[in-house]
């Protein structure tokens, strides 16, 4: 297969006023940022998308993507990055288990529903991780109602986080004891989640900038959002911790990427230090 830029019908490349102005647009529809030194990155995949739409120059697309919402979600697909596997940060889990479920159950006064919100979740592997840690590391997992709700902007990687299938690569750090008893081999080192597990995640579309009038996405007791907002400037930063601290019930807890910290983005959170790992809490 001969490579994009080497296709003759390739549309011209973007100029440097070109790329700024979609810069601009995704960043203020996302509230990702593209720096310059992402310039290969992008022209690579718009020139691609203008190719698939039977466009033959930028300004046209543009003018396309304004007009098409299903084009503007297979922009958004193209655009971001879906890289992760299974127990990624495990310390974050012991933490749940050992440190941030006990302070929930604290806080909830009687209640038995806790619900966990993965987002981005990507291609389902951290959602699916937080429920077979559970499943086999909390010892009161059967006494409460569980809800775990997993969201990302990408709707490919959402049809195959639904789709629960993964490489053996992806699944290395599981136990071998746990695959067994959560997944089944589909042959060719390739292994897919049991179905009742499957359908105990609610997989759903959510950009963390547009979720404010949301009532699905309210009253979590816990947030991962790993490795999302150092794609974001200071800006988007402080708008998407608005809109996590929105989206959690009081006393929860948020377990951001291991660079991350919601200290130098928010003064809305309270910084917790277990021994596990430094998460940060919505003030009860």
């Amino acid at each position: 297969m001969a490579l994009l830029a080497n296709r003759s019908d390739q549309p011209p490349d973007l100029t440097d006023e070109d790329f700024q102005f979609f810069a601009d647009y995704f960043y203020r529809r996302t509230g990702i940022q593209f720096a310059a030194n992402k310039r290969y990155f992008v022209d690579r995949r718009v020139q691609d998308r203008i190719l698939r739409s039977g466009r033959t120059n930028f300004r046209d697309y543009f003018d396309f993507l304004r007009r098409d919402g299903a084009e503007y979600q297979s922009l958004v697909n193209a655009m971001t990055v879906n890289e992760t596997y299974f127990y990624r940060e495990l310390y974050q889990l012991e933490c749940l288990v050992k440190s941030i479920l006990p302070d929930v159950i604290k806080a909830l006064g009687g209640g038995r529903t806790i619900r966990i919100w993965s987002m981005p979740c990507s291609t389902g592997e951290e959602p699916y991780s937080i429920a077979f840690y559970l499943l086999e590391h909390w010892r009161l997992v059967d006494d409460y109602e569980i809800e775990i709700v997993a969201s990302d902007i990408d709707t490919e990687a959402l049809g195959k986080a639904k789709a629960g299938r993964y490489n053996t690569r992806s699944l290395q750090h599981v136990p071998q004891i746990t695959l067994n008893k959560y997944t089944t081999d589909e042959g060719e080192g390739m292994r897919r989640v049991v179905p009742a597990l499957r359908d105990s995640i609610r997989f759903t579309k959510a950009n963390l900038l547009d979720i404010h009038d949301d009532s699905a996405f309210r009253d979590f007791h816990v947030v991962f959002c790993r490795n999302m907002l150092i794609y974001f400037d200071d800006l988007s930063r402080r708008e998407a911790g608005e809109a996590l601290f929105a989206s959690m019930a009081k006393g929860g807890f948020i377990c951001l990427g291991h660079s991350e910290s919601m200290s130098r983005i928010s003064s809305l959170f309270e910084l917790r230090k277990f021994p596990e790992a430094i998460v940060y809490q919505k003030p009860l």
